[in-house]
Protein backbone atom coordinates (compact mmCIF):
# COMPACT_ATOMS: atom_id res chain seq x y z
CA UNK A 1 0.00 0.00 0.00
CA UNK A 2 1.40 3.37 -0.83
CA UNK A 3 2.26 5.90 1.78
CA UNK A 4 -0.30 8.33 0.95
CA UNK A 5 -3.13 5.47 1.83
CA UNK A 6 -1.59 5.63 5.15
CA UNK A 7 -1.40 8.50 5.89
CA UNK A 8 -5.33 9.22 4.99
CA UNK A 9 -5.97 6.55 7.36
CA UNK A 10 -4.08 8.33 9.85
CA UNK A 11 -5.92 11.62 9.53
CA UNK A 12 -9.20 9.71 9.76
CA UNK A 13 -7.81 8.26 13.03
CA UNK A 14 -7.48 10.96 14.65
CA UNK A 15 -11.08 11.76 16.15
CA UNK A 16 -14.52 11.39 15.28
CA UNK A 17 -14.77 15.44 14.54
CA UNK A 18 -12.84 17.15 11.87
CA UNK A 19 -13.61 21.26 11.64
CA UNK A 20 -14.11 22.62 8.68
CA UNK A 21 -12.94 26.23 8.98
CA UNK A 22 -13.75 29.08 7.19
CA UNK A 23 -11.43 31.81 8.67
CA UNK A 24 -11.22 35.53 7.19
CA UNK A 25 -8.12 36.80 9.32
CA UNK A 26 -4.81 35.78 9.29
CA UNK A 27 -4.65 36.99 13.52
CA UNK A 28 -7.64 34.90 13.89
CA UNK A 29 -5.65 31.69 13.20
CA UNK A 30 -3.29 30.67 15.85
CA UNK A 31 -6.21 31.28 18.44
CA UNK A 32 -8.58 28.84 16.58
CA UNK A 33 -6.01 26.48 16.31
CA UNK A 34 -5.18 26.32 19.81
CA UNK A 35 -8.24 26.79 21.28
CA UNK A 36 -9.41 23.79 19.05
CA UNK A 37 -6.90 21.74 20.05
CA UNK A 38 -7.20 22.35 23.86
CA UNK A 39 -10.37 20.99 23.28
CA UNK A 40 -8.87 17.44 21.61
CA UNK A 41 -9.05 18.31 18.02
CA UNK A 42 -6.05 18.65 16.46
CA UNK A 43 -6.97 17.71 12.53
CA UNK A 44 -8.01 21.11 11.14
CA UNK A 45 -9.35 21.52 7.74
CA UNK A 46 -8.81 24.94 6.67
CA UNK A 47 -11.23 25.87 3.73
CA UNK A 48 -9.85 27.75 0.86
CA UNK A 49 -12.68 29.95 0.43
CA UNK A 50 -11.02 33.21 2.21
CA UNK A 51 -8.26 35.02 0.22
CA UNK A 52 -6.34 34.43 3.90
CA UNK A 53 -6.31 30.64 3.49
CA UNK A 54 -3.10 29.49 2.27
CA UNK A 55 -1.38 32.18 4.58
CA UNK A 56 -3.48 30.56 7.20
CA UNK A 57 -2.51 26.94 6.73
CA UNK A 58 1.10 28.00 6.40
CA UNK A 59 1.32 29.89 9.67
CA UNK A 60 -0.47 27.04 11.49
CA UNK A 61 1.79 24.61 9.42
CA UNK A 62 4.89 26.34 11.10
CA UNK A 63 4.01 27.89 14.86
CA UNK A 64 2.06 24.53 15.31
CA UNK A 65 3.96 21.47 13.99
CA UNK A 66 1.96 18.93 16.24
CA UNK A 67 -1.74 20.13 14.02
CA UNK A 68 -2.60 17.94 11.39
CA UNK A 69 -3.73 21.34 9.65
CA UNK A 70 -4.62 20.18 6.20
CA UNK A 71 -6.45 22.27 3.49
CA UNK A 72 -10.01 22.12 2.20
CA UNK A 73 -12.53 22.85 -1.12
CA UNK A 74 -8.94 22.09 -3.27
CA UNK A 75 -10.47 21.55 -6.35
CA UNK A 76 -7.42 21.38 -8.99
CA UNK A 77 -3.79 20.25 -9.19
CA UNK A 78 -2.45 23.98 -8.87
CA UNK A 79 -4.20 24.08 -5.94
CA UNK A 80 -3.08 20.70 -4.31
CA UNK A 81 0.82 21.90 -5.28
CA UNK A 82 0.20 25.23 -3.43
CA UNK A 83 -1.45 23.60 -0.32
CA UNK A 84 1.68 21.16 0.03
CA UNK A 85 4.20 23.80 -0.61
CA UNK A 86 2.91 26.05 2.33
CA UNK A 87 2.88 22.43 4.29
CA UNK A 88 -0.68 21.49 4.44
CA UNK A 89 -0.38 17.98 5.73
CA UNK A 90 -3.61 16.51 4.07
CA UNK A 91 -6.15 17.98 1.28
CA UNK A 92 -9.77 17.80 1.20
CA UNK A 93 -12.15 18.25 -2.12
CA UNK A 94 -15.61 18.29 -2.54
CA UNK A 95 -15.62 16.58 -5.32
CA UNK A 96 -12.68 14.76 -7.98
CA UNK A 97 -11.48 14.93 -11.41
CA UNK A 98 -9.66 12.16 -13.11
CA UNK A 99 -6.88 15.12 -13.35
CA UNK A 100 -7.05 15.81 -9.57
CA UNK A 101 -6.88 11.55 -8.93
CA UNK A 102 -3.56 11.46 -10.42
CA UNK A 103 -2.13 15.01 -8.92
CA UNK A 104 -3.00 13.50 -5.41
CA UNK A 105 -1.63 9.75 -6.09
CA UNK A 106 1.81 11.98 -7.63
CA UNK A 107 1.66 14.25 -4.83
CA UNK A 108 3.35 13.69 -1.30
CA UNK A 109 0.40 14.30 1.16
CA UNK A 110 -2.54 12.47 1.30
CA UNK A 111 -6.00 13.74 -0.97
CA UNK A 112 -9.16 12.83 0.52
CA UNK A 113 -11.63 13.24 -2.81
CA UNK A 114 -15.34 14.05 -2.61
CA UNK A 115 -18.03 12.30 -3.89
CA UNK A 116 -21.81 12.25 -3.62
CA UNK A 117 -22.75 9.00 -5.91
CA UNK A 118 -21.99 5.73 -6.65
CA UNK A 119 -20.47 6.16 -10.06
CA UNK A 120 -17.47 8.53 -8.39
CA UNK A 121 -16.93 6.33 -5.40
CA UNK A 122 -15.71 3.89 -8.37
CA UNK A 123 -13.54 6.12 -9.81
CA UNK A 124 -12.13 6.54 -6.87
CA UNK A 125 -11.75 3.11 -5.74
CA UNK A 126 -10.72 2.29 -9.60
CA UNK A 127 -7.60 4.75 -8.52
CA UNK A 128 -6.99 3.88 -5.56
CA UNK A 129 -8.40 5.92 -3.20
CA UNK A 130 -10.33 4.31 -0.21
CA UNK A 131 -10.55 6.52 2.33
CA UNK A 132 -13.15 9.76 1.01
CA UNK A 133 -15.14 12.26 1.57
CA UNK A 134 -19.03 11.98 1.39
CA UNK A 135 -20.48 15.57 0.68
CA UNK A 136 -22.87 17.13 0.32
CA UNK A 137 -24.23 14.16 2.91
CA UNK A 138 -27.31 15.49 4.12
CA UNK A 139 -28.31 16.89 0.37
CA UNK A 140 -27.01 13.39 -0.60
CA UNK A 141 -29.22 11.30 1.65
CA UNK A 142 -26.91 11.09 4.40
CA UNK A 143 -27.19 8.24 6.74
CA UNK A 144 -29.74 6.02 4.91
CA UNK A 145 -27.15 6.54 1.42
CA UNK A 146 -23.78 5.82 3.49
CA UNK A 147 -25.67 2.92 4.86
CA UNK A 148 -27.00 1.65 1.73
CA UNK A 149 -23.05 2.04 -0.02
CA UNK A 150 -21.79 0.16 2.70
CA UNK A 151 -22.74 -3.39 1.18
CA UNK A 152 -21.22 -3.37 -2.01
CA UNK A 153 -17.67 -1.34 -0.82
CA UNK A 154 -17.67 -2.53 2.43
CA UNK A 155 -13.62 -1.67 1.73
CA UNK A 156 -14.47 2.19 1.25
CA UNK A 157 -14.37 4.74 4.16
CA UNK A 158 -15.58 7.97 4.50
CA UNK A 159 -15.64 11.38 6.25
CA UNK A 160 -19.26 12.55 5.65
CA UNK A 161 -19.73 16.53 5.93
CA UNK A 162 -22.40 19.19 4.71
CA UNK A 163 -25.50 19.69 6.75
CA UNK A 164 -24.15 17.77 9.95
CA UNK A 165 -24.20 19.26 13.30
CA UNK A 166 -24.56 18.34 17.63
CA UNK A 167 -27.55 16.98 16.59
CA UNK A 168 -26.63 14.66 13.95
CA UNK A 169 -22.99 13.87 13.75
CA UNK A 170 -23.36 10.64 16.48
CA UNK A 171 -25.90 9.10 13.74
CA UNK A 172 -23.04 9.32 11.16
CA UNK A 173 -20.49 7.87 13.31
CA UNK A 174 -22.45 4.74 14.79
CA UNK A 175 -22.14 3.91 10.66
CA UNK A 176 -19.28 1.13 10.46
CA UNK A 177 -18.01 2.80 7.17
CA UNK A 178 -17.99 6.24 8.48
CA UNK A 179 -14.64 7.45 10.51
CA UNK A 180 -15.02 10.43 11.34
CA UNK A 181 -17.64 13.36 10.27
CA UNK A 182 -16.44 17.18 9.20
CA UNK A 183 -18.45 20.61 10.58
CA UNK A 184 -17.97 23.92 11.15
CA UNK A 185 -20.18 23.87 13.95
CA UNK A 186 -17.60 23.36 16.53
CA UNK A 187 -15.96 26.89 15.24
CA UNK A 188 -18.96 28.94 15.00
CA UNK A 189 -18.21 31.90 13.26
CA UNK A 190 -20.05 34.35 16.49
CA UNK A 191 -17.99 33.50 18.70
CA UNK A 192 -14.40 34.21 16.05
CA UNK A 193 -15.83 37.08 15.58
CA UNK A 194 -16.33 38.10 19.44
CA UNK A 195 -12.83 36.10 20.07
CA UNK A 196 -14.56 33.77 22.57
CA UNK A 197 -11.70 31.18 22.18
CA UNK A 198 -13.03 29.51 24.97
CA UNK A 199 -16.35 28.97 23.16
CA UNK A 200 -14.40 26.94 20.81
CA UNK A 201 -12.87 24.68 23.32
CA UNK A 202 -16.03 23.66 25.46
CA UNK A 203 -17.76 22.42 21.60
CA UNK A 204 -14.73 20.86 20.49
CA UNK A 205 -15.09 18.83 24.20
CA UNK A 206 -18.62 18.68 23.64
CA UNK A 207 -17.62 16.68 20.19
CA UNK A 208 -14.87 14.24 20.88
CA UNK A 209 -16.32 13.16 24.71
CA UNK A 210 -18.70 10.69 22.84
Amino acid sequence: MNNWKHSSADIFSQGPVVPVLVIDNLDDALPIAEALMKGGINVLEVTLRTAAAMDIIELIAKEIPEAFIGAGTVTNRDQLKAVTDVGAKFAISPGLTADLLQAGREGSIPLIPGISNISDLMKANDAGYDHLKFFPAEAAGGVKTLKSIGGPFPNTVFCPTGGIGPDNYKEYLALKNVKCVGGSWVAPSEAIENKEWHILTKLAQEAVNI
